[in-house]
């Protein structure tokens, strides 16, 4: 790989690592719940000082040593670049929630409208970090790590990881203040909608993989 495609790759998933950022903060502030993924930290947010933000590199610390736990000597170098990757995006994510903090969510039409908007986002966010294919993020390395261990589906494995931090995140919430929070409809709707999004856009712009490596896409001609 050249120093130019590296240099593209890097740039492609930091914008992904933005864009998903801002579909984060705008699933968050529609108030439905948010994507399993963020749903431990949003609800830890409401009963301590630290940011989302924060709390979402808390956690991506936490899923790093586990992959670390996990996969003992298997465990590459390279994986350690979800470090500073986690901080990027722990920056990112509490820029956005600044920048829409003047957002007022007003009636339940518009928290849906926000939720919807917000999965579209995180969607194109999540596809882009796969474009970009240098760096997986904490949370799917942490699903790779166990499929690849255990030696089971890594869909399946992704679908048992994010019901399970559903249920820690709701969880807590019963701990700490008798009730859910931070878990709703929206966090089932994040959890269905933003992987589709993913998949189709993958699908549908194949060619960018292709012209990002250098290769000419190939043209179907009738």
């Amino acid at each position: 790989m050249s120093k130019k495609e590296l240099l593209l790759r890097y740039f492609i998933l930091t914008l992904g690592l933005f864009t998903a950022a801002l579909g984060i903060s705008l699933i968050t502030k529609a108030e439905l719940g948010t994507s399993p993924i963020s749903s431990i930290p949003y609800t830890l947010s409401f009963a301590f000082s630290p940011t989302l933000g924060l709390f979402t590199l808390y956690l991506s610390i936490a899923l790093i040593a586990a992959q670390i736990l996990i996969l003992r000597k298997n465990f590459k170098k390279q994986a350690l670049m979800q470090i500073p990757v986690s901080f990027l995006l722990s920056w990112f994510i509490d820029l956005t929630m600044n920048w829409l903090s003047f957002q007022e969510t007003g009636s339940y039409e518009m928290k849906w409208i926000l939720l919807i908007g917000g999965c579209l986002v995180l969607g194109i966010g999540v596809y882009l970090e796969i474009l970009g294919d240098v760096v997986m993020l904490p949370g799917e390395s942490f699903v790779n790590a166990i499929a690849v261990t255990y030696q089971k589906d890594f869909g399946k494995t992704k679908v048992a990881v994010d019901l399970s931090m559903t249920l820690i995140a709701a969880a807590l919430g019963f701990l700490l203040f008798g009730k859910l929070a931070g878990v709703r409809e929206g966090t089932a709707v994040a959890a269905l909608l933003v992987g589709l999004i993913a998949r189709f856009l993958k699908r549908k712009l194949s060619f960018l993989e292709k012209l990002i490596a250098g290769k000419e896409p190939v043209i179907c001609r009738m």
